[in-house]
């Protein structure tokens, strides 16, 4: 069963996940250096060497594998941009690598170790020795660094009379062992930077979604409130003069207001609910009712309403309750409006909303059609404003669905 990096992330969990995963890469390095010394163990117990020689090469040896464990966690916090490059650390290892690997080839040209010793030696030596540079150098830097290393040992080994079969080994074996453990030391701090940053792309995701739903929240309240707002406001100052006036439609208008107030009050709890959908019959009929009772003389045709999908009618219904609102808090003494629903094309809702009475802001910026144009984003429409001869503003809603199969 194959496990994504994604999964990976879940199955570390919490906001500790990616600081877990490198420590968990730090930990499987301190193995590779415990494996270094056990290798280095074993090659003293199968060399026929002396014991200052066996000596020698156990002291090297663990100083090898120590300095490499902290040279490999001071690259991994260099390439995760947490830490300076650790250059002395790399120079201190290649020198110790490099005397090293002269102690050798000086152990095989005196005779203090056989054929057998010096390639398992070098090999061993150049394996664990090319991972750390990798990661702590630039990717050409560090090639260039293991490359010249690697082949000046071998080089080495050759010149102090290591025999043909021997060095066959010994190449061969550095080939590909070499290569391999410096790829996998860089791919190990990739995966350990790859893992960091889908944790910090997950979190920005959840920073955005819930600035979208905080803008969607204010979208929605802007929609909702803003055209029964202007009808209170309006029926509030009609009632006011009527009622200065001793005329008894005022308590008619007054009771309109109270009425709007709670339709308010609950379509604002259906928002915070997340419940809300806004129908496009019940929007027209509202549109119509509030532009005449305003003076604005509305005209609406119908077209295909009944024809539309459910998403494209709720859709449509937000762009007659944000256009209408648009007309009463932004149009300038506007006296007429029309809305015509139509098609265009077999799978395409348009509708077009005109009045008279220029916008303040002539290109809808302001207005609150910013918005609507976010909204209508969702299900592929588009909306457009212009302003027409005559001071006509035109507002057009274009809205593509997909017929049922």
């Amino acid at each position: 069963m194959s496990v994504s990096v994604e999964d990976l992330v879940e199955r570390l969990g919490g906001r500790d996940g990616p600081e877990r995963y490198r420590r968990y890469a730090v930990g499987s390095v301190g193995f590779l250096a415990l494996t270094e010394v056990g290798l280095w163990t074993i090659w003293m117990f199968q060399s026929d060497g002396d014991a200052p020689v066996l000596a020698t090469v156990g002291v090297l040896g663990a100083v090898h594998a120590v300095v490499q464990f902290m040279l490999w966690r001071s690259a991994l916090r260099h390439y995760l941009t947490a830490g300076p490059r650790p250059t002395l650390l790399v120079a201190g290892y290649t020198s110790l690598t490099v005397i090293m690997a002269a102690a050798g080839c000086v152990l095989l040209s005196s005779g203090r170790i056989d054929d057998g010793d010096l390639t398992s030696y070098m090999v061993w030596l150049l394996m664990f020795w090319a991972g750390p540079p990798a990661l702590a150098l630039s990717p050409r830097r560090g090639a260039a660094l293991v490359a010249v290393v690697a082949v000046a040992g071998l080089v080495g080994a050759g010149a102090a009379g290591l025999p043909g079969p021997s060095l066959v080994l010994a190449v061969s074996a550095s080939v590909f062992m070499v290569p391999f453990m410096a790829a996998a030391s860089r791919a190990s701090g990739w995966s350990v930077r790859l893992i960091e940053q889908l944790a910090a792309a997950r979190e920005t995701q959840s920073r955005l979604a819930v600035a979208e739903e905080r803008l969607r929240f204010g979208r929605d309240l802007h929609d909702v409130l803003g055209r029964n707002l202007a009808v209170v406001a309006l029926k509030s100052e009609l009632a006011a003069q009527l009622a200065r006036r001793g005329l008894p439609e005022a308590e008619e208008h007054m009771v309109e207001v109270q009425r709007i107030a709670r339709e308010s009050q609950r379509e604002i709890r259906s928002v915070v609910r997340g419940y809300r959908t806004a129908d496009l019959h019940t929007e027209l009929v509202g549109a119509r009712s509030v532009l005449e009772a305003a003076g604005i003389d509305c005209r609406i045709e119908y077209g295909p309403a009944d024809r539309l999908p459910p998403d494209v009618q709720s859709a449509l219904g937000w762009v007659v309750r944000e256009g209408t609102t648009n007309v009463l808090r932004h149009a300038q003494a506007a006296t007429r409006c029309t809305m015509a629903l139509r098609t265009a094309g077999p799978t395409t809702a348009l509708l077009v909303m005109e009045n008279d009475g220029a916008p303040d802001t002539p290109s809808g910026g302001g207005t609150g059609l910013s918005g609507l144009r976010e909204r209508l984003t969702g299900p592929g429409g588009t909306l457009t404003t212009e302003q027409q001869p005559g001071g006509i503003f035109r507002l057009t809603a274009r809205i593509p669905w997909e017929e049922d199969a």
